[in-house]
């Protein structure tokens, strides 16, 4: 018989598996940037830096205010435990799972002229690319000297270069070492790999089956659909991979109420090591690219949160704000800021401020320490609310009484 999973357990079992079960560290170091690397297994990349870059988020919402300085040992150059891959979109990963993405590097190959045939079809330049860094080191597109690095058309003005080394950053002829000002510094692949993760991937589907699992331990409860996305995997090699973890006994079928597809039930699986916390105590701010909001039909499954960015929309169009940040209080997501680093001024300011309905009375008085917490993380003096959006009046309120 499918054990029944309550959704209000199913919350807290997903956000246990998350790194959020447990109290902030008084002085987060390495150890614990590391344990957040180990329950998520990537960190997304972005290049908005409105309030600050995604893939420094997530390690901040689950153990506070961490030397970002430690996250970037960790994510560059050879002796990095991470490296850039296209693995959910452009990630940082542990550089052990390097060859588990192998399949998917030879999709791009196998693929037409705007990915991997680019490098068939301009094969010249993909080779004296390769003798170029093969001669002088990891460097950046805007480094190389040649008569095709002029940014021009489409592809966001990319130069025949840039366009080259980055379709063979997805085919794996190059690597991604570092960035300098945001800009990937491209490398071979045995500059700056160690050899024995270089020749060594296993079989597709060997390959999608453990990164099931690893979507599944992060995850702690999911749906296929949630497991194929953590990765960006498609569903039929997903499924058999489910089909084998369950006869293992690694992922156990559980039924939730309310998760549904039109009428039908959506079958749902819980990890073995899940953990099924009796309460979720915690404050945070996500990133719109936290693996807890990322895909948003499980962001409405699980915290019945529409959640949509809306830096592409037209400034009068926009809601909730430019770069709104979803506030979980608890096991429940209960509200989104609009934040700004406003460097030059010395000051995180809270464009916006909105609450969900239902939102707990103490939301404000819960969510300024967090921002206090991560003004300072910024070096930033002050939290400012401009005072738009129905959460906003309260959280000034709030810090008034603070200071």
């Amino acid at each position: 018989m499918v054990d029944v999973v309550s959704p209000a357990l199913a919350r807290r079992i997903a956000l246990a598996a998350q790194g959020f079960s447990r109290s902030l560290p008084e002085s987060p170091g390495t150890r614990a940037v590391n344990g957040v690397i180990d329950r998520l297994a990537l960190l997304q990349i972005d290049s908005v830096n409105v309030f600050e870059r995604s893939h420094y988020l997530p390690a901040f919402s689950r153990i506070g205010a961490y030397d970002r300085t430690v996250l970037d040992r960790i994510t560059t150059g050879r002796r990095g435990r991470m490296v850039e891959y296209w693995a959910h979109q452009a990630a940082y990963i542990p550089r052990e799972l390097w060859p588990l993405f192998e399949f998917r590097r030879e999709e791009y190959r196998a693929k037409g002229s705007d990915w991997g045939g680019w490098v068939t079809e301009n094969r010249s330049l993909a080779e004296w690319l390769r003798a170029e860094l093969a001669a002088n080191g990891p460097m950046r597109a805007s480094e190389i000297e040649h008569d095709s690095n002029e940014r021009r058309g489409p592809w966001w003005g990319w130069s025949d270069v840039k366009r080259t080394l980055e379709m063979m950053f997805r085919t794996g002829d190059v690597v991604c070492v570092e960035r300098r000002r945001f800009e990937r510094v491209y490398a071979l692949p045995e500059q700056a790999l160690p050899s024995e993760l270089l020749g060594s991937a296993p079989a597709e589907a060997d390959a999608v089956r453990e990164l099931v699992g690893l979507a599944a331990s992060a995850q702690g409860i999911a749906t296929e659909a949630d497991l194929a996305d953590y990765w960006r995997m498609k569903r039929a090699p997903v499924r058999q991979a489910i089909t084998e973890l369950e006869e293992a006994g690694v992922l156990l079928p559980v039924e939730v109420p309310g998760w549904t597809t039109g009428a039908r039930q959506t079958p749902a699986w819980l990890h073995r090591d899940a953990k099924r916390p009796r309460r979720i105590e915690t404050e945070a701010v996500l990133s719109p690219f936290d693996p807890v909001v990322w895909f948003r039909p499980r962001t409405e499954r699980l915290f019945g949160f529409h959640y949509r960015i809306e830096i592409y929309t037209p400034e009068p169009e926009r809601k909730f704000g430019y770069y709104s940040l979803p506030v979980l209080i608890d096991d429940r997501v209960v509200g989104r800021v609009d934040l700004k680093s406003d460097r030059q001024a010395g000051v995180l300011r809270v464009q916006s401020a909105w609450s969900e309905p239902g939102a707990p009375a103490e939301t404000a008085a819960r969510l300024v320490p967090v921002l206090q917490r991560a003004a300072a993380w910024q070096g930033l003096g002050e939290v400012s609310v401009t005072g738009r959006g129905d959460l906003s009046p309260a959280l000034a309120s709030e810090l008034r009484a603070a200071a």
